[in-house]
């Protein structure tokens, strides 16, 4: 019964997770107009599902560092109960922090709910060292350098546009406005108020829809390209977050010996997709609409830069999180253009910081619960 519980909470993790994780990587599609809510969260849906079915061969590293292998004795890590512990304290507050449209890191949530179950199976006994080595060192500096990266790379890639001659536009449409204008009837002393539609095109009435580029790259026209690149770093965002989360939560379920880890993560990955599908849409907004406003160019760049750090951390074992290197590039881009909105990015850095302590407290309460009732 207690293995059975295990895989629901387990399930639950991974669709709190898809909740919150799942648009991160196609947010610039949506945040800078290239696409709509609907087609950005199907992209990310397929791309994610795939980079979870790649992690079945190429993730066995992360499947062992999540599972507590080094943090705590052997004979702890085979506990049932010890793995429900952390699967529910990180699917609360992950779950949580979706409620309220923050976008908060799982791979936090995990370590932190590894270090609040962990400390109270073995307390001192704990391995602090690979906690800070393996895991807190990773999360912190992998925001740091996708916002440098990333904004040296926007600066970059906007000489390379310049040396090659294609210049910016803004698209402007006009839109009908009713106005209603006094019209003489035949009544005497008596004035009619006629509808009248006129088009307007003055400063208070203009829409603005964004950037496109005018110009040919290489013989192909260079929204076009552009457009379609965007689409491709978005998936290979999704991908890289699919590669990089699922093996984190599978690795909870190495307990359970009756169950093929590989079906595990087969399972990991669908309550993933379905998360994403049902509960993406606030956090899909604070990430795309109130870090900075961005062109085409500047959200491709975002996406270059995370997908490429966090496909690198996953083959490697290293435990980044994608959220973390998401947002500190959007974030670099923000800077570059001058657009960030630094209170949106305080209120996400203060929901980080709470992230581990949360998770932290949410896991051992759990954990203690457990010990009293076996």
């Amino acid at each position: 019964m207690i293995l059975i519980v295990l895989f629901i909470v387990a399930c639950f993790l991974a669709y709190s997770n898809g909740a919150n994780d799942n648009f991160k990587g196609v947010a610039t599609l949506f945040g800078t107009g290239t696409t709509n809510y609907k087609r950005a969260i199907a992209w990310a849906t397929i791309t994610t599902f795939l980079g979870s079915v790649t992690a079945l061969f190429l993730a066995d590293a992360l499947v062992q560092n999540f599972s507590g292998k080094g943090l705590v004795p052997d004979e702890w890590i085979q506990a049932p109960s010890f793995a429900i512990s952390i699967a529910l304290g990180a699917g609360m507050t992950v779950f949580l922090a979706t409620r309220i449209g923050m976008p908060i890191s799982t791979t936090h949530s995990l370590v932190g709910a590894l270090f609040g179950s962990g400390f109270v199976a073995v307390g001192t006994a704990f391995n602090f060292a690979k906690l800070g080595s393996t895991f807190l060192v990773p999360l912190i500096v992998s925001p740091l350098m996708a916002a440098v990266i990333s904004l040296v790379a926007y600066l970059l890639l906007k000489k390379l546009r310049t040396a090659s001659g294609i210049t910016k536009e803004t698209r402007i449409g006009v839109r009908d406005e009713f106005k209603l204008i006094p019209q003489m009837s035949n009544v005497e002393h008596s004035v009619a108020m006629e509808a009248v539609t006129q088009k307007t095109i003055n400063a208070a009435h203009e829409e603005v829809y964004g950037e496109v580029y005018q110009g040919r790259f290489m013989g192909v026209n260079a929204q076009k390209l552009l457009d379609f690149a965007h689409y491709a770093s978005a998936g290979v965002v999704s991908f890289a977050r699919g590669l990089n989360d699922t093996p984190k939560i599978a690795g909870l379920l190495i307990v359970i010996n009756a169950l093929d880890i590989k079906w595990g993560m087969v399972a990991v990955a669908v309550a993933m997709a379905l998360g994403g599908i049902l509960n993406a849409r606030k956090v899909g907004e604070t990430v795309s609409n109130k870090i900075t406003a961005m062109n085409d160019g500047q959200g491709f760049t975002a996406n270059l830069i995370t997908g490429l750090l966090v496909t690198t951390a996953s083959v490697h074992g290293m435990p980044v999180s994608t959220t973390h290197v998401s947002v500190g590039a959007i974030f670099g881009i923000g800077t570059a253009n001058k657009k960030a909105n630094v209170k949106v990015v305080r209120n996400i850095l203060m929901s980080w910081l709470l992230t581990l302590p949360v998770a932290a407290i949410c896991s051992a309460a759990v954990y203690w619960v457990l010990l009293q009732l076996t």
